[in-house]
């Protein structure tokens, strides 16, 4: 199938995201999903990023702001097993970024509400480790 330019598609057409019927889609990762060819999964816009998200496990409280908001669904979460009141249950947690997808528009860092921000825009070429080395400190409440 030869691949057409934004420009190129008929007024009206119907881009599909999938080749196929996905069935339960929250539940099937986007690795795991039979995108189309017109859709913007298959193609990566990180070359146009300045800026990109640096995420902090450390700080994060899985309410899932920035996963909602990120126009690119490249926030990456996972069911992880945690244990709760002795009983062990399956619960979604955020687990990073998908950098290829990503284009640096700082809207999971802006959504975050976590202080110190557990999402930080820093440098395209900023290096992580050094990055969460210096994250910003919680800082103690006055009595």
């Amino acid at each position: 199938m030869e691949l057409r330019g934004w420009d190129e598609f008929e007024i009206g057409s119907v881009l599909f995201s999938f080749n196929e019927k996905v069935e339960n889609i929250p539940n099937v990762q986007q690795e795991d999903r039979s995108y189309s060819e017109n859709n913007s999964f298959q193609a990566s816009v990180a070359h146009w990023r300045v800026e990109k998200p640096i995420f902090n496990v450390d700080h994060c409280i899985d309410c899932f702001f920035c996963w909602i908001y990120c126009p690119d669904s490249s926030i990456l979460a996972r069911e992880k097993e945690v244990e709760k009141k002795g009983e062990k249950i399956m619960e979604q947690s955020m687990v990073g970024i998908d950098y290829v997808h990503c284009k640096g528009c700082g809207v999971c860092s802006s959504v975050c509400p976590t202080d110190p921000k557990s999402l930080l825009m820093v440098d395209e070429h900023d290096e992580e480790e050094r990055v969460l080395a210096n994250w910003p400190k919680k800082e103690g409440k006055e009595k």
